[in-house]
């Protein structure tokens, strides 16, 4: 008797569970296509995570025995999108701020007009647009949701999720490829907060690049597989609006902090609280 029903009182948790991972799974699909940014797309492996589609190499010894880097701004090969110029230079630089902020972990971070052992650049080949309409919808149901007191998350609506695709390589002094990766990843219903912007989603997304990617230069190898990595505290001061480690990373601003925070939670565009790069590039 006792087993029964301690099986009924776990069913609610059983169902919500495999409702979450319905929704988790419920995700803007971004194609992962090649550009034409990098030098080199060859030898490259199929990789990524549970909601990460990504292809990759590295090669571990010349990594591994880096200890400079520096970061050509990132660019973008997404033709006439319709976005705003000024959301694509937002974009483009929290992708160069994370990567700075990130490498900063293993590698020592120089200003572009310095030679290093790893050069960095980024490219952009898709945004997918968040709807506005539906994320401003989205919003409004999550707050209601925290008025009335609910204990679970009230997922996005499962229309208007944006995505990002990312093509980025390391080359040595001599202009030697020796890490690449094709990255795409699209918003989900649960762990993506809506932000009304037609960026909001790529600009959620970006970082998680950038952790991607730098994870496969720290490590010297495929940053999907082995445990994930604890954020170090030079991540987190500088995640909450501090200055970077190095200065060379000022050259991208600095992260909208407790503010940022805020307005992500109530779906405000990221232009209200990033104030993008420092100086001009």
């Amino acid at each position: 008797m006792i087993l029964k029903l301690r099986r009924l009182e776990m069913r609610p948790q059983a169902v919500l569970c495999m409702a979450l991972l319905s929704w988790l799974s419920a995700c803007t699909s971004v194609p992962l296509r090649e550009g034409t940014s990098l030098g080199s797309y060859a030898g490259m492996s199929p990789s990524g995570g549970t909601l990460t589609k990504a292809k990759l190499r590295v090669d571990p010894a010349p990594v591994l025995a880096a200890q400079t880097v520096r970061i050509v701004p990132t660019s973008t090969q997404i033709g006439s999108g319709g976005f705003d110029p000024d959301d694509l230079a937002l974009i483009t630089n929290v992708i160069d701020r994370a990567l700075c902020t990130d490498l900063s972990d293993r590698f020592k971070i120089v200003v572009t007009s310095q030679p290093a052992d790893l050069t960095v650049h980024a490219t952009v080949t898709n945004i997918v647009a968040t709807n506005r309409t539906a994320a401003a919808g989205s919003v409004v149901a999550s707050l209601g949701g925290t008025v009335a007191g609910l204990g679970v998350p009230i997922p996005r609506l499962p229309i208007g999720l944006g995505g990002l695709a990312i093509e980025a390589e390391a080359v040595d002094k001599e202009g030697s490829q020796k890490a690449s990766m094709l990255w795409s990843r699209g918003a989900n219903m649960i762990t993506t907060r809506a932000r009304v912007s037609a960026v909001g989603d790529a600009y959620s997304l970006s970082s998680a690049f950038a952790a991607d990617f730098s994870r496969m230069l720290v490590k010297g190898k495929d940053p999907f597989k082995g445990m994930p990595a604890i954020p170090s505290t030079q991540k987190l001061w500088a995640s909450l609006g501090g200055d970077p480690k190095y200065d060379a990373c000022k050259a991208f601003g600095t992260a909208p902090g407790i503010s940022g925070l805020v307005a992500a939670r109530f779906g405000l565009p990221p232009t209200w609280t990033d104030k993008g790069a420092a100086v001009s590039q």
